[in-house]
């Protein structure tokens, strides 16, 4: 089995890179991707785990970007983590989630017993912060029972706690990964319970500019979603990929819940820069 879209410590996820990678073992997989969202700061640990345990490693990151005013992540697999476009690009948007996330705190402070150092009490060493580690923050506290609940109330978009971060557009980001010799494939692209998502004429234009596949195979895609995106990805010329995005403990998905292809693994492994790093 192969997944494409796992989170450690690294980013919003609640395990270290090297037990996201035990744990893929121990689920049967024969292959995982670390993609943190905007940094590559899990891979060293992630791939001497891989050795360890049996399994092989692509290193990817979760990219977050806009279209059309929607959050789009961006999956990018096998990438030059040092390419200066890309790695300046990732530091511009870490640095508006950890600026957005304090704000977001000093706000819910006003109403909840939650202080920054809470939330910094359930980040790993140079975690990318974000909204799971103030939902993380807020259960502790009491004021929710889970991370779902923490995102369908006070940390949802349209609340008074809610700031946006910094997202570079998705197009030009694809080009960006494309540049830096990774692969791009569109997360979740049809997830309408986190929200809007973006039209079919988007995927296009990012199809035009270099995007390898769509990520169709995802829990929170229902099986009309699924078809639909299977036949645009047909239609476009597009890979299709399917994975867990686990993060733990932060959320119900389990390793291994949907799996990719080994034809599109290929495909993506010949595309990429770096090579997969197997046992």
């Amino acid at each position: 089995m192969i997944d494409l879209h796992t989170h450690s410590s690294a980013s919003d996820g609640t395990d270290a890179p090297a037990r996201v990678v035990a744990d893929a073992a121990a689920a049967g997989l024969a292959v995982v991707a670390l993609t943190d969202h905007d940094t590559t700061a899990g891979w060293t640990e992630a791939a001497e785990a891989a050795q360890r345990h049996g399994v092989a490693l692509v290193r990817g990151t979760e990219i977050s970007t806009r279209a059309d005013g929607v959050s789009v992540h961006l999956l990018s697999y096998l990438q030059d983590p040092t390419h200066p476009d890309l790695v300046a690009e990732m530091d511009v948007t870490r640095s508006s989630r950890l600026t957005r996330a304090r704000r977001m705190v000093d706000l819910l402070a006003e109403d909840f017993p939650v202080t920054w150092e809470d939330v910094l009490a359930h980040t790993g060493p140079d975690a990318t912060i974000g909204r799971p580690h103030i939902a993380d923050a807020l259960v502790t506290a009491g004021v929710v029972a889970s991370r779902d609940e923490a995102f369908a109330t006070v940390l949802q978009a349209g609340t008074r706690y809610y700031v946006p971060h910094h997202a570079p557009d998705a197009v030009a980001t694809v080009r960006a990964v494309r540049a830096a010799g990774g692969v791009p494939v569109f997360a979740h692209p049809g997830a309408v319970a986190r929200g809007r998502v973006v039209p079919e004429r988007t995927i296009e234009e990012m199809a035009a500019a270099g995007l390898a596949g769509l990520e169709v195979d995802h829990r929170d895609h229902d099986a009309a979603t699924r078809d639909r995106l299977r036949d645009l990805a047909r239609a476009l010329g597009l890979l299709v990929t399917g994975s867990s995005d686990y993060h733990g403990a932060g959320k119900p998905n389990r390793l291994g819940e949907n799996t990719t292809s080994p034809e599109s693994l290929a495909v993506i492994e010949e595309q990429g820069l770096l090579d997969v790093i197997r046992p």
